[in-house]
């Protein structure tokens, strides 16, 4: 089995790229190659058994993508966007990375006809559901994403279940909580002081928290991510039925929430380090996002989380990315 990674220098494909590297199999099948990409150069994941190519491109170059299909890799993992924030931002280039991105390589896909017919695993988001909400928000409540990257990713689902209706593809778009805690620096997502907050006070740094306490949103460990992921390149998507596109499972928490967590895990010197600055533009933003899921479709088709309280979510960063260890 042939797997292409796109977006595979972020955190998430990373992360799945050494998973993969690791186990040697995608569910009962053998790996026999693993393509990488990213605009950056992606790592080669220690110990891999199989051939793994590393390519540096751009998924807004449609040749580029073009000759990444033409390898005809059986499951291809679509992690390739901007942030949030960015594609706020910058709109222009939020929508050439996150939808012609996208369509280039679903046509390229299409264009090779013959029978190939690849699994199509596509990361989208919660961002696709814009307020007012429900009290727990399911897979049947109306995707009117309130940010252009949340247009982008609703567009995507649409576009890689109608082309899985015309037996184009064999295409999912799980909607990924949001990720946390994010190992490495921080990012321009909007949502990315919610992994601030836990990250850099373990290492003994300052972190800015720019909302209030009572912001409540839906989280999953990049562990969790993974297991997604995996689930979703090997799962019997006949069982699945027209609508490809599902929320994943995960845990809602408010800020504060969060940080009385930290408190239990860490420690008050710890907490100490978190400093209040409101900031209007990310309140805005954060303001019309989700926050709590019905999620019982996806865990009657076999997604599972990593864990089961935010403190989990502590202790696994600690465990995966400190080597048990933090700043107190």
């Amino acid at each position: 089995m042939h797997i292409l990674i796109l977006g595979a220098a972020g955190m998430v494909g990373r992360k799945l790229a050494e998973r993969l590297a690791k186990d040697g199999r995608l569910g009962k099948s053998e790996i026999s190659k693993l393509t990488l990409q990213d605009v950056v150069a992606p790592a080669k994941p220690a110990g891999a058994s199989m051939p793994v190519d590393l390519v540096t491109a751009d998924v807004s170059s449609q040749p580029a993508v073009e000759k990444l299909v033409a390898l005809r890799p059986d499951v291809i993992f679509h992690l390739a966007a901007i942030v949030s924030g960015e594609a706020e931002a910058d709109f222009d280039k939020g929508y050439r990375i996150n939808l012609d991105g996208t369509r280039y390589l679903i046509d390229a896909i299409r264009h090779i006809g013959g029978g190939y017919r690849p699994r199509l695993v596509f990361t989208s988001s919660i961002a696709v559901f814009g307020a007012p909400f429900p009290e727990k928000i399911g897979d049947e409540f109306f995707t009117t994403p309130l940010t252009s990257y949340g247009t982008q990713k609703a567009i995507g689902e649409l576009l890689i279940s109608d082309y899985s209706r015309k037996g184009l593809l064999d295409g999912v778009s799980i909607r990924l909580p949001t990720i946390c805690v994010r190992p490495g620096t921080p990012n321009k997502a909007a949502s990315g002081f919610f992994s601030n907050i836990i990250r850099e006070p373990l290492s003994g740094k300052e972190a800015v928290l720019p909302v209030s306490e009572d912001v409540m949103h839906w989280h999953a460990s990049p562990r969790s991510a993974v297991g997604f992921l995996i689930h979703a390149g090997t799962m019997d998507l006949n069982t699945i039925g027209p609508r490809r596109a599902l929320s994943m499972p995960g845990l809602a928490a408010t800020v504060g929430e969060q940080i009385a967590a930290l408190e239990r895990v860490a420690g008050k010197n710890v907490v100490a380090r978190i400093k209040r600055q409101p900031d209007q533009t990310i309140m805005g933003i954060v303001a019309g996002w989700p926050r709590n899921f019905s999620t019982e479709r996806a865990l009657k088709l076999g997604f599972t989380t990593a864990e089961k309280t935010f403190d989990d979510i502590i202790r696994i960063h600690i465990d995966d990315e400190l080597g048990g260890n933090f700043v107190n």
